[in-house]
């Protein structure tokens, strides 16, 4: 069986293909689109293993390359780095680097999901995207108001505050016709959020773990629906710990000997899911007397330690979600000190 290696790009890619012996055979370079790349590929006389790193498109890539290899490895690009730190890089290189880990067996892996669970993870982040698009748009208007010194009443965003916005006389032409543009856009906005949220709302209502995870306090669809799509597959994780390292929730370490340094969190994976959960953990630090309770006992009483705090209540929240979606029972209030301790 030979052992492939594929530098992928949208318009030329490179492949590596290594014996069983793991010596090189030939080196060579595909010009055109992926479609010419799978077609060189079935051609080959031998049955062959595959590794690419992991990009846009990789699942469709997974897809078609599964179909015609043995074996199919996804590589992760961030431990990419961290194994390979040679001063000299190409296209070339990097597939042959690829094609010997995929003959070790030393491929870092990522998980490939389904093409459903793909578009779910798609949908929520274009959400988060227009959430940050109405956001700028507030802020926006804010700084007019400010700018005029107007004072902003109570309930800005609600109808009633909308409406007066709208008739808020303001100095110069240039500033109305901004302000009619941004509450322009602030609905449109509105109108696509709630079209994504109700889309998101029947996909969640066909997975039992959405309604799982929304029996805990604070815990909405939309964070649900987020943590479950990443989360996809409860059991590839192989113990809570590996799911605050996924969603880079854990701080970085610098360990030698006797000295234990710990910085910030490593804000790897799905930064969506850690704005989401972070908003979930205050909600349930006020409305779940478990949940409260782990916040008071990592705060220490220290206001100065309230982000911390929250980071690692969020972080608890996540061990104690995927605790929940692998063994499908809902959140239990009555046992605060059990929860705490599985976690």
């Amino acid at each position: 069986m030979w052992y492939v290696g594929l530098d992928i790009h949208q318009r030329r890619s490179s492949i590596c293909i290594l014996s069983e012996r793991g010596e090189r055979l030939r080196t060579e370079t595909v010009v055109g689109p992926w479609s010419k790349l799978l077609g060189r590929l079935r051609a080959f006389e031998e049955p062959f293993a595959v590794c690419f790193e992991a990009s846009l498109g990789y699942g469709h890539l997974y897809e078609q390359l599964s179909a015609i290899a043995r074996r199919v490895a996804v590589a992760h690009p961030g431990h990419l780095r961290l194994i390979f730190r040679s001063k000299r890089k190409n296209d070339r290189v990097d597939a042959e680097k690829l094609a010997k880990l995929l003959y070790l067996d030393e491929v870092p892996t990522v998980h490939v999901p389904t093409l459903d669970v793909r578009s779910w993870r798609s949908l929520v982040e274009h959400r988060q995207r227009i959430v940050a698009e109405r956001t700028r748009c507030k802020n926006s208007l804010r700084a007019l108001l400010r700018a005029h010194g107007i004072a902003q009443p109570k309930g800005l965003w609600s109808g009633r505050g909308l409406a007066w916005l709208r008739s808020v006389e303001l100095t110069t032409d240039a500033d109305r016709l901004r302000r009619d543009l941004t509450l322009e856009a602030l609905a449109h906005g509105t109108e696509r959020l709630r079209t994504i949220e109700s889309h998101l709302g029947r996909i969640g209502a066909s997975h039992p773990g959405v309604a799982l995870l929304m029996t805990i306090p604070g815990v909405g669809a939309c964070t649900a629906s987020a943590v479950v799509a990443y989360i996809d597959d409860p059991r590839r994780f192989p113990h809570n710990r590996a799911v605050g390292r996924y969603f880079g929730v854990v701080p970085t370490q610098d360990a030698s000997g006797a000295v234990n340094r710990l910085g910030h969190i490593s804000r790897e994976g799905p930064s969506t899911v850690r704005l989401l959960i972070t908003e979930a953990a205050w909600h349930a630090a006020r409305r779940s007397p478990t949940v409260k309770a782990y916040f008071r006992r990592v705060l220490h009483g220290d206001p100065g330690r309230r982000k911390i705090a929250l980071v690692a209540t969020g972080h608890y929240l996540l061990r104690v979600m995927h605790a929940m979606l692998r063994d499908g029972t809902p959140w239990n209030e009555s046992e605060p000190a059990a929860g705490s301790a599985a976690a």
